[in-house]
């Protein structure tokens, strides 16, 4: 089970970059986990640091690059992250979504998201938000205009709402939609048709009783 997630609110953090591909959200070297935590301290590593790091490195004296937003004090404690168009391309790694997660960032407004990242998003928690591009455009000049930039993403009315008090609503998957509102996984979606899972199992062992016999 994840934790369901309905109302994501916070300070923006802008990666002004297109075509951001998953290498760059969590480079190769750190894939050999799959415990799903300890990867927001190498979120976009290569951008973030100045130096070359490794897994299970501790990056707590490592150089960092001022010039990176996420090095940036105003938005250390983002919960949010504003992209542009074709986020996420790349690589099907599940650890890009897990990496951001574990940063702290609970859902990302872009124009568009490569497909899988999409879909493994909401897989795990992360609520991929997609809206016009000159709507991210207004975000992102908003968001250098103001310390302090903060958005609400609302998953159960489908809406994006502004300090200014402007509303964007967005179109998502309902299916997605629902696992998130839910905080549903694979397995736990799988368990919302197990009478029907059960009920089939019992017609096959009557129809095909040697497919049962240990």
């Amino acid at each position: 089970m994840m934790e369901p997630v309905t109302l994501v609110s916070g300070v923006v953090l802008p990666i002004d970059r297109p075509n951001v591909d998953t290498d760059a959200i969590i480079p190769k070297q750190f894939l050999k986990s799959i415990k799903r935590s300890g990867f927001g301290v190498y979120l976009f590593d290569e951008w973030r640091y100045l130096d070359k790091g490794e897994a299970d490195q501790d990056c707590s004296n490592r150089p960092i690059n001022p010039d990176f937003v996420v090095n940036q004090t105003r938005y250390r404690d983002a919960k949010i992250l504003l992209g542009r168009e074709n986020f996420g391309c790349g690589s099907s790694r599940e650890h890009a979504p897990w990496a951001i997660r574990d940063f702290g960032i609970s859902a990302i407004i872009a124009p568009s998201f490569a497909d899988i990242f999409y879909s493994n998003s909401c897989k795990n928690g992360l609520v991929p938000v997609t809206l016009p591009t000159d709507v991210v455009d207004s975000l992102f000049s908003q968001c250098a205009a103001n310390v302090g930039y903060s958005l609400s993403v609302d998953l159960d009315t489908q809406r994006v709402r502004t300090p200014s008090g402007d509303e964007h609503v967005f179109e998502f998957n309902p299916g997605l939609r629902h696992r998130l509102l839910n905080g549903l996984d694979d397995i736990a979606v799988s368990l919302e048709s197990a009478d029907a899972i059960r009920a089939y199992e019992s017609r096959r062992a009557q129809q095909a009783p040697w497919l049962f016999q240990d």
